[in-house]
């Protein structure tokens, strides 16, 4: 697969598979496994239904929140479906707010990964 924006959306969507694409097995591993580790400890804690920032609380705040957990492409669908329906004593849980941290750093991290997919794919970066 030779177009960038193809392989970055990929990557986006699921971590770790643009750099597969792209021939670079181990990065691609590594990349995709600390993603989708760090995305399943913060499902497991209850990350999903973290408050983290409403919009009331500051525009600044919920949008970088929000642009945070988008990063995580699929695993971002599958958070949104899982706020739908929290349950009933997760505010209880000692670790629903690290797992809403978890959360937005693997979207960021996967951000990153994007742009390293991109850079590889034009030619930039070896």
């Amino acid at each position: 697969m030779d177009n960038p924006w193809v392989l970055s959306l990929i990557s986006w969507f699921l971590p770790g598979v643009g750099h597969l694409l792209q021939g670079r097995m181990r990065r691609g591993i590594i990349i995709g496994a600390a993603i989708w580790i760090m995305f399943i400890i913060a499902i497991l804690s209850g990350g999903a239904y973290s408050p983290a920032f409403d919009f009331k609380d500051g525009q600044l705040l919920y949008l970088l929140n929000f642009f945070a957990r988008l990063g995580n492409g699929l695993g971002a669908l599958i958070s949104f479906v899982l706020i739908a329906s929290p349950p009933p004593n997760v505010a209880a849980w000692a670790t629903f707010e690290y797992g809403g941290r978890f959360l937005e750093v693997a979207g960021l991290l996967n951000y990153l990964a994007l742009i390293d997919t991109f850079d590889i794919a034009v030619g930039r970066k070896k």
